[in-house]
This record gives C-alpha cells, structure tokens and sequence, in this order.
C-alpha cells in the first residue's frame, strides 16, 4: 500500500457547483479507508486529499473519477508520493 498527497486548484466559477458530488464521492473513499483526510486550502481556492492506495496506477484511476475532474473543475493538480514514518494513521 502507498500514500499520496493530491493537491489541486480549483477553476472558480466551476468548483461551488459540483462541491456537493465531489464531497459525495469522497466520503465513499473515507469509508472504505482510501481517503485518509481531505479539505479546502487557501480559501476555497483548492483542495488537498490524502490518499491511501495500493499502487499510483489505482489511485489514477480514483482521481479521474472524481466529479470535479469530470466535470472540469480543476485547473491544475498535482500528485506526490508521501511516505509516513510516525502518525495516528499508520498500524501499529
């Protein structure tokens, strides 16, 4: 399994009106304990989620199936591989 933190800028007149099944999809991931945390940052400008998954190939194709990529929400993200020593998350 691999972390990942996915940071994204949303396109303003775009965001507000998918929000709700961007947030929808997301918690079906934090269910399922794909999505460790997620939220707005700098002021609704973006957003940033970290991801637990089992390979970068996997988590593609969760990112490409988020609303507010299918409905071109955002302008830009990028993705970076995060590996965590210490913190609550992590077994054991």
């Amino acid at each position: 399994m691999a972390w990942f933190v996915v940071e994204q800028t949303y396109v303003p007149e775009r965001f507000a009106e998918v929000r709700p099944r961007h947030r929808e999809y997301l918690s079906s991931l934090v269910a399922d304990g794909t999505v460790a945390v997620a939220g707005p940052v700098d002021g609704d400008k973006g957003g940033m989620v970290i991801y637990h998954v089992r390979d970068a190939d996997q988590l593609q194709e969760i990112i490409d199936a988020d609303p507010y990529h299918l409905e071109g929400a955002i302008a830009e993200r990028t993705v970076r591989e995060f590996k965590p020593v210490l913190g609550s998350w992590l077994a054991g």
